[in-house]
């Protein structure tokens, strides 16, 4: 992302998808009170959506134990748009993708970004996100290149992302300079008390940080070294069916507006 926040796909991937689908005939009901998303028509077919819900504005708990955010309302418009059901469950990131390999679960938005790697063991949808990793800071602390990293003591990841991988090629895959951990909240909490000296992570994720926690003097780097990724939705390979659906569902939903409405709740400016 080239500003704090990504821009929606539907500007962004403009050209290159083309908008034929139409909204769904039928008034869209609302997400039932269990956290699946009913279906505008009668369908038993409900599938297990996992997610990590450590990654705000994406996905998150509430005060009642709920999990929301972005990804769930967009899966929950997809779900209405797509005459599915969902059920979602939160589950730990380190070993989010063996439950889908294992058929605990059948569908994964958590933020996942689209790589070579991980397309040879899942199936993802059509992009529905763009970010990039960016550098979170203290105040104080001074960052203007990807360089500047090396001589920090300390850089905090979450493990197993694209910020973990990324700062592994800066300072080597086994660098003691990275402080891996299990997720967002853990490494958010060591920068604010100073254990490391900076974070890398995704650039809508920082934004959202940096909006609501402006008062702690934390600010954003973002430097040309790092790639444009695209979060997609990960199913099982030979789910070519349900993959199928997604991609439908998740263009019926940008056709409506609804993704639109769905990226100003969490990303307005």
């Amino acid at each position: 992302m080239l500003s704090i926040f990504a821009k929606p796909l539907p500007y962004l991937l403009a050209a290159a998808v083309a908008l034929s689908a139409c909204q769904p005939s039928t008034p869209a009901q609302s997400a039932a009170s269990d956290g699946s998303a009913s279906a505008t028509t009668s369908s038993n077919k409900v599938y297990n959506v996992a997610m990590n819900a450590n990654f705000p504005p994406f996905e998150s708990i509430d005060s009642n134990g709920k999990i929301h955010g972005f990804d769930v309302d967009l899966m929950d418009a997809m779900a209405r748009a797509g005459n599915f059901k969902v059920r979602y469950k939160n589950q730990p990131w380190d070993g989010i993708f063996a439950t889908l390999k294992g058929g605990e679960n059948d569908i994964l938005i958590s933020g996942i970004t689209i790589t070579d790697e991980r397309r040879q063991t899942m199936a993802f949808s059509e992009p529905y996100f763009e970010v990039k990793q960016v550098i979170l800071v203290p105040k104080g602390q001074s960052i203007t290149s990807v360089n500047d990293l090396t001589k920090l003591d300390k850089v905090g990841v979450t493990t197993g992302t694209t910020g973990d991988l990324a700062a592994q090629k800066i300072l080597g895959a086994t660098s003691s300079k990275i402080a891996r951990f299990e997720n967002l909240p853990l490494v958010i909490k060591e920068i604010e008390s100073g254990g490391v000296q900076a974070m890398v992570s995704d650039s809508a994720v920082v934004g959202h940080y940096i909006k609501n926690n402006g008062d702690k003097g934390f600010s954003m780097v973002e430097v040309p070294d790092f790639d444009v990724e695209q979060y997609g939705i990960a199913v099982r390979p030979e789910d070519s069916a349900l993959l199928q659906t997604l991609n439908q569902s998740l263009q019926k939903v940008r056709d409506s507006g609804e993704y639109e409405q769905i990226y100003s709740k969490y990303f307005a400016k």
